[in-house]
């Protein structure tokens, strides 16, 4: 494991751990010899955790469409940077970067780059880490709503599995590190079955 893309907000949050917790998240990754790709912004958790890790001069690789750049949320000082033309081109070349996936607190933007993550490993298009960080249970309401998903039978409970949490930054690079991904061709070949 050594790329690890993290999706996050471009704005702080009203309450001061997301910006803590972000901050000792990327001199763990630094301490773990992890590179960083990200959305190449100097805004938000994004830029706290691109400058936590700069401070300890570690490897922070951003990917942006032109269109933020044109309006200066790119960070100058980062490792690398990816120009692209659009939102889309901008995912694919994280996944293509990425060896595994970190959630942090964020609004529409993260959840759209989780949940096709999501999509991606389920349908076993790639078979990557996610990780989710739940600072002081961020996420506890989207959990509750896949629950209800689940009950009401468009989710799999064992695609569930697809993803791991925690609360502890420690805990997260852990798992990253002893990750082994799970088979999803089983459901595949019975999707004809939707009874589950």
């Amino acid at each position: 494991m050594k790329n690890i893309a993290v999706f996050c907000g471009s704005a702080v949050g009203n309450r001061a751990i997301y910006r803590t917790k972000t901050h000792l998240l990327g001199k763990l990754f630094v301490e773990n010899d992890f590179s960083l790709i990200y959305g190449s912004g100097n805004v938000g958790l994004m830029g706290v955790l691109a400058d936590s890790m700069l401070e300890e001069n570690g490897t922070v690789i951003g990917v942006i469409p032109q269109h933020l750049v044109d309006v200066e949320v790119a960070h100058k000082h980062i490792s690398q940077t990816h120009i692209v033309d659009s939102m889309s081109e901008r995912k694919m070349l994280i996944d293509k970067l990425s060896d595994g996936y970190l959630i942090l607190p964020g609004g529409y933007g993260t959840l759209d780059e989780l949940f096709e993550m999501l999509t991606l490993n389920q349908l076993g298009i790639i078979k990557k880490p996610i990780g989710i960080f739940n600072i002081d249970g961020y996420y506890n309401k989207m959990f509750e709503l896949l629950d209800h998903f689940v009950a009401e039978r468009f989710i799999r409970s064992e695609h569930k599995e697809l993803f791991f949490v925690s609360e502890d930054e420690n805990e997260l690079i852990a798992k990253l590190k002893t990750f082994e991904p799970k088979e999803t061709r089983k459901w595949l070949e019975d999707f004809k079955d939707t009874k589950f």
